[in-house]
Formats: C-alpha cells, sequence, structure tokens
C-alpha cells in the first residue's frame, strides 16, 4: 500500500508543479531530500520559478538546486516576504 499511495502523491505533486507559476521546495531535516530535490528538477525542467527554502548547513549539499533557483530562503517568513513582493512589487521593511 506504502509504494501505491507514494505513486498517487507523486501524480498529485507532478500536477501541482505543472500548474504553478512559482514553486516552492523545502529542504530540511523533517523532508525527504530526495523527493524535494526531485520536485525541484522537474520544476526546473518545465521553466517554472523556484524558490528554494532550506537550512544553512545544507548550502553546500544543494549549491546546484540553489542556482536553478531564482530565489533562495532560509525561514519560511523570507518565502513568505518573497511571494508578498512578487505579488504588490512593494520591498518587505
Amino acid at each position: 500500500h506504502d509504494h501505491k499511495g507514494a505513486k498517487l502523491n507523486a501524480i498529485r505533486t507532478r500536477k501541482g508543479i505543472e500548474e504553478a507559476d512559482v514553486v516552492v521546495v523545502r529542504f530540511g531535516e523533517k523532508y525527504k531530500q530526495w523527493n524535494a530535490a526531485f520536485d525541484a528538477g522537474y520544476a526546473a525542467a518545465l521553466g517554472k520559478s523556484i524558490i528554494v527554502l532550506s537550512q544553512d548547513e545544507h548550502q553546500h549539499a544543494l549549491k546546484e538546486v540553489h542556482a536553478a533557483a531564482l530565489a533562495v530562503a532560509e525561514e519560511p517568513r523570507q518565502v513568505v516576504e518573497i511571494l508578498s513582493y512578487v505579488l504588490t512589487s512593494v520591498l518587505p521593511e
């Protein structure tokens, strides 16, 4: 059942990436790194704008993913600020 569930989840994730204008990919201890890296690569292959959310200690390991991203954040608040700027053209204070 776990394998079937993973495949169904992959269908949902791919559909979301294909329909997205901006893709936020989160890396961290609680998140599966390989899945996130695959999703970032898929989004990049589709030409999507990517924001990566990752911890400072993963900088080196994710250098290629960061290079494909248009923005890199270390905290969720920074992602919100980036998206807010994209939508309003007003820089955060």
